[in-house]
């Protein structure tokens, strides 16, 4: 292995040397972001060797290999994990300090990859890095979006969507593949025929066809030799399929693949991308797989044994009829030879409890775009109601068909074409199998598992919280970061006065770093010595950022009305996107921020009340915010959110989750007792009988609390805008829509748990020591055990051995 980073004389060599070889300058007139450069290409080149030891040890030991389909992968910088993971940080860092240059400021050049938009996608980042750094062979696969979901602004209160450029300074850390592209097909005819023995063929002529070009970035496992893959498919035109006198239409037909991930879906147009731009990458990544695997194997009968895909979500669900129909159309294999290898391959994860968010597709144009695709989902359906009627269900089927009411169902067209599907939590996984998924529970009871989410704890605690690093090091040891687990050792030390004050102390410096941020980037003072309260996550109604402000809105107005009413300091702290189209959310968004404006103006009630929006929500800001939260805020509606990995980091950074019975809270209270978080609020038996018996009525929620009707009319009586219009989505959406998600209904109980846990902070040592509890039992949240549970209960997959020589 080259030895860039064996010192930091060696380092420092080899680093003007990149940098006069690949720019053509002394080390001294480099650009700042020629340095950037140089430096990613030298992790690059010193990853390399690792990779290549990986794919020889997959192809020497045959082992099986996972990859991992989904439609986001929110990474986050790479800089400093990479650095970390390969052990040479240290190295670099002081090498760079020596020749004048501070590593944050090369680290801060960076741009967060624009490949995703919230949870999903960062739990899929945390997967990949847990799986090489458990020494698994498992690899994702995306698309490679030119521009992120958007860069928020805020502009006159109000979300405005700016174009993400993220590639600006290109993407150091990928390899562009050209001879491995794949030719994907779209819409046009189908000729098919049977032959003289029954075989049925066919031929698709397309009307439009593209080339899906992959870039692949190295996945550095922990001080491991361990390197997967992530393969990120780009679009480029198919020089044979550019029709005449069309050449500009089709030019942007081909770019509009790539331009971003989740396009505007409140048009047809936009579904129709939306729909190619999931064929897309799944018709690319099924052909890498096969021909990966025919380089090592002369058959394809022994696929379900050498590879595992998962589904992350309902978006790659077209893997199954794509699989089908390359093993039939293109390697010769009988329907049910090919049935029995895709349902051993595949497994999916279901995200969500929620009808809408259950992805359907209008039949006619999943026709239209992918006719043989179509055709073979027809055909899963009329075999799919054999089975049905066969068993003696006939009368379940409309439950569980694929095509009905016009629509192409893709979570049911998952669940029979899988052979695992798992729910994301306790909860969310017992919601499937009584409510959401209950008669395919029924009928394929085997498939159902749980398999809770996890974090990469390597980010989210060891890099990003140093100074918490720290202090655990030198409490408990460095085992953790390899073994989450003994995280637990905290345990003995809760009770002891001086790590609690060292852990408060420890708070305060993350908040100071905080503060200093906001001051220099929002221009807006906060008291370091208030209660940082953070509501961070994707803006949508169930989420309830709005039983947030409107908390807040009443604490304002109190003090407002009662001058000997006055509240511990508190600074609340939102960071959320809206999708473009979603305009509830975003006048949610308005909403926080005319009454941050107000309420930070206000000379008499600013010093206790603070309220800050942080535009264009990442994982760095993300990193920014949870490790300097007092309190996580978790209240989605009872029943709605599937996990949740946000609770989870918080937790991990010592911050108390106020929130529902919900997701992973649930789990989070299994592993701290309800003595050290805060919960409040309906359970999901008390949401369902309200929506079962129809009991809900906002109206006397409205009229039997003083509270509430105050908030309420502050929407419309010129307490915040002038326009008594400004808020009437907001206010219709509660008061005659019947407040779907129970904002009224928990806003009393939300009340008194924000009251509870201001005086549980008042009292410093019993804070501190149920902060330290949080930490102590959150290695259970590590994407490392989650994986582990993945790995050994569906995927099989087991660990390269590298011999324990080539392990750093």
């Amino acid at each position: 292995m080259n030895d860039y980073f064996s010192s930091k004389e060696n380092f420092k060599r080899a680093y003007k040397d990149e940098i006069s070889h690949s720019f053509g300058r002394n080390f001294e007139e480099a650009h700042p972001e020629e340095k950037y450069v140089a430096l990613g290409k030298m992790i690059t080149d010193y990853v390399n060797e690792n990779w290549r030891e990986t794919k020889n040890a997959v192809k020497e030991q045959r082992a099986k290999q996972l990859y991992y389909f989904s439609m986001e992968f929110l990474l986050g910088r790479l800089m400093t994990n990479n650095l970390m993971n390969l052990g040479v940080y240290d190295v670099v860092r002081d090498g760079l300090e020596e020749l004048g240059i501070n590593i944050h400021d090369v680290e801060m050049m960076e741009q967060d990859p624009g490949l995703g938009n919230g949870g999903l996608g960062r739990l899929a980042a945390c997967f990949l890095d847990s799986l090489a750094s458990l020494n698994l062979p498992g690899n994702g696969n995306c698309i490679r979006y030119h521009y992120g979901l958007f860069r928020q602004e805020i502009v006159n209160c109000q979300q405005v969507e700016k174009p993400d450029c993220w590639l600006k300074l290109g993407n150091v850390w990928e390899v562009w593949k050209p001879y491995h592209a794949v030719r994907v097909k779209f819409g046009g005819q189908l000729n098919a025929y049977m032959d003289n023995n029954g075989k049925f063929h066919s031929a698709h002529v397309p009307d439009f066809a593209v080339k899906a070009v992959p870039y692949d970035m190295p996945v550095v496992g922990y001080h491991t030799t361990t390197t997967n893959t992530l393969r990120l498919w780009d679009a480029e035109l198919d020089e044979e399929s550019v029709p005449g006198g069309q050449l500009t239409k089709y030019l942007n037909d081909v770019s509009e693949l790539t331009v971003n991930v989740y396009p505007d879906d409140s048009t047809n147009e936009g579904k129709e991308l939306r729909l190619r731009q999931q064929y897309f990458f799944v018709c690319a990544g099924v052909d890498q797989i096969i021909r990966t695997h025919l380089l090592e194997y002369p058959t394809l009968d022994n696929l379900g044994e050498k590879v595992a895909i998962q589904l992350n979500d309902t978006h790659p669900v077209l893997v199954i009829p794509e699989l089908m129909r390359v093993l039939m159309d293109d390697y010769d294999y009988s329907w049910d030879h090919a049935w029995a290898i895709v349902k051993e391959t595949v497994a999916y994860t279901n995200h969500t409890v929620m009808a809408e968010a259950m992805e359907k597709w209008d039949q006619k144009m999943v026709r239209r775009l992918l006719p043989r695709v179509y055709m073979i989902i027809e055909e899963i359906e009329r075999r799919f109601r054999y089975e049905v009627n066969h068993a003696g269900r006939g009368n379940d089927f409309y439950q569980m068909s694929i095509l009905k009411d016009n629509q192409v169902h893709m979570a049911n067209l998952a669940v029979v074409g899988s052979h695992s599907v798992n729910g994301v939590a306790k909860l969310h996984s017992q919601i499937l199998v009584d409510d959401v998924l209950s008669t395919f529970a029924s009928f394929y009871p085997e498939k159902f598992n749980n398999k809770t989410n996890g974090i990469t704890h390597r980010r989210w605690l060891v890099y990003s919280n140093p100074q918490l690093t720290h202090l655990l090091e030198k409490t408990i040891g460095d085992g953790f970061i390899k073994h989450p687990e003994e995280l637990s050792r905290l345990m003995d030390y809760v009770d002891n006065p001086e790590v609690q004050n060292e852990f408060m102390q420890v708070k305060r410096e993350r908040k100071e770093i905080l503060a200093a941020w906001v001051k220099e980037n929002l221009g807006i003072e906060v008291n370091v010595d208030s209660i940082f309260d953070c509501q961070s996550k994707r803006l949508h109604a169930y989420k309830r950022q709005l039983l947030n402000i409107f908390h807040i809105i009443y604490l304002y107005l109190k003090m407002k009305q009662d001058p000997g009413f006055r509240i511990y300091p508190r600074t609340f702290f939102f960071s959320a996107k809206a999708a473009p189209s979603y305009n509830l959310a975003k006048e949610i968004i308005k909403l926080i921020n005319m009454v941050a404006e107000k309420v930070n103006n206000d000379p008499e009630i600013s010093q206790y009340l603070k309220v800050v929006f942080i535009p264009n929500y990442s994982v760095s800001i993300a990193e920014l915010l949870i490790n300097a939260a007092d309190v996580s805020e978790q209240i989605s509606t009872a029943g709605k959110e599937a996990s949740g990995t946000g609770n989870m980091k918080y937790m991990m950074n010592g911050a108390l989750t106020i929130g529902t019975l919900d997701g992973a809270n649930v789990e989070i209270i299994e592993q701290v007792g309800y003595e050290n978080a805060k919960i409040f609020g309906l359970r999901v038996e008390d949401v369902n009988i309200m929506r079962r018996e129809n009991s809900y009525d906002v109206w006397s929620y409205y009229n039997s609390d003083s509270r509430i009707r105050m908030v309420v009319e502050s929407l419309r009586n010129g307490t915040f805008s002038s326009n008594p219009n400004e808020f009437q989505l907001i206010y219709n959406d509660l008061m005659l829509n019947r407040d779907e998600f129970f904002v009224l209904a928990d806003f009393a109980a939300y009340c008194k748990a924000q009251e509870d846990v201001q005086s549980w902070y008042e009292n410093r040592p019993a804070w501190a020591r149920a902060m330290l509890i949080n930490i102590a039992k959150s290695g259970y949240f590590s994407s490392d055990r989650t994986i582990q549970e993945y790995a050994d209960h569906i995927w099989g997959l087991k660990p390269l051995d590298f011999d324990s020589k080539d392990e750093k």
